[in-house]
């Protein structure tokens, strides 16, 4: 009962948008995502915006609801499905749940290093994974920069796969992700993240994983006082549109709206790079200890996952069509 409140109030409020800009000639396109708004991938929204309006000569606007204020990000991608919702921004990792193919994202150090992510990404394997989840009512327009997710802890340091074992750890809502937990020895613990510095306090969880940017801002680094840097994943985010809104944009709408996408992408890379740093400097500076482990350690430990696929034909290609990208 309560997801279901939670669907209609959210269909109302979309509905009063819609109608208050049918009173105008612009088309405004609604955007929600679960970021701070200090965050890279926000902050390139907003220069989405503003170049779409400019491009399109202000016939395009977008409005952007930052912090969950129209939901988790699987209830978003469920919003743009029924097309309550234009746009929205989701980790690949929670992607994979309605498009199956993302999961070969969520494998451990499937590339070799941020260069070689890019190549894939910006190049016809990563333009196919986001054709691919059409089908599924979403159109995957660009990737932004989610860096590498590392682990980080409470009570200990983990320095080694066997310092996981016995510790719960959240995790996305991603089979991928429960797998590479569970493979290196930890407990996968599926929350949200927005009650994710509720569960790490009270004890729910002994740690997660994720990025410099997510772990500064989230203000984690206050209950958790270790950060090993084993950047086991390149999760990107991605920018998805529902095909309810796409396939109703004429031409030159679609060129104007993949125009300022692209030009946020640009942006948000650059900004990531500065926001990693400076993340990093600040959980030191509030006393975090950032460990760099043998990578090779967690690597070799997860090394059945890919085993796993052979028998799952497209996927095992993508994966050896990724490792041969130079």
């Amino acid at each position: 009962m309560k997801r279901l409140n939670y669907f209609i109030s959210s269909f109302i409020i979309l509905c009063c948008l819609v109608s208050c800009d049918q009173t105008t000639k612009k088309r405004t396109l609604r955007l929600a995502h679960g970021l701070d708004v200090n965050h890279s991938v926000h902050k390139a929204m907003v220069k989405m915006g503003e170049d779409l309006e400019a491009i399109s000569g202000g016939n395009m606007t977008l409005k952007i609801y930052p912090s969950q204020q129209l939901g988790t990000e699987r209830e978003c991608l469920e919003l743009l499905q029924i097309g309550s919702l234009d746009m929205t921004k989701v980790s690949a990792g929670v992607m994979e749940n309605f498009a199956p193919k993302m999961k070969i994202f969520g494998l451990p150090f499937l590339f070799r290093d941020r260069a070689h992510s890019f190549k894939v990404l910006d190049g016809p394997i990563g333009q196919k994974l986001l054709d691919d989840g059409e089908k599924y009512w979403l159109k995957g327009l660009a990737y932004y920069d989610a860096g590498s997710r590392s682990f980080y802890s409470k009570e200990k340091p983990i320095h080694s796969p066997e310092d996981l074992n016995g510790l719960k750890i959240r995790v996305m809502e991603s089979v991928s992700a429960m797998n590479m937990v569970n493979s290196l020895g930890g407990s996968a613990t599926p929350i949200s993240w927005g009650e994710l510095y509720t569960s790490l306090q009270q004890g729910v969880v002994d740690g997660a994983e994720n990025n410099p940017p997510s772990f500064y801002l989230s203000r984690h680094y206050e209950v958790c006082k270790y950060y090993t840097l084993d950047e086991h994943t390149v999760l990107p985010d991605v920018l998805i549109s529902g095909t309810h809104l796409w396939n109703k944009l004429s031409e030159q709408e679609k060129g104007w709206l993949q125009e300022a996408v692209d030009g946020s992408v640009d942006y948000q890379r650059k900004l990531w790079a500065e926001a990693e740093a400076e993340a990093l400097a600040a959980v030191k500076k509030a006393g975090v200890e950032v460990i760099i482990p043998d990578k090779t350690l967690f690597s070799k430990k997860v090394e059945s996952l890919y085993d796993d696929y052979r028998n799952d034909q497209e996927i095992y290609t993508l994966i050896q069509q990724i490792r041969a990208t130079q």
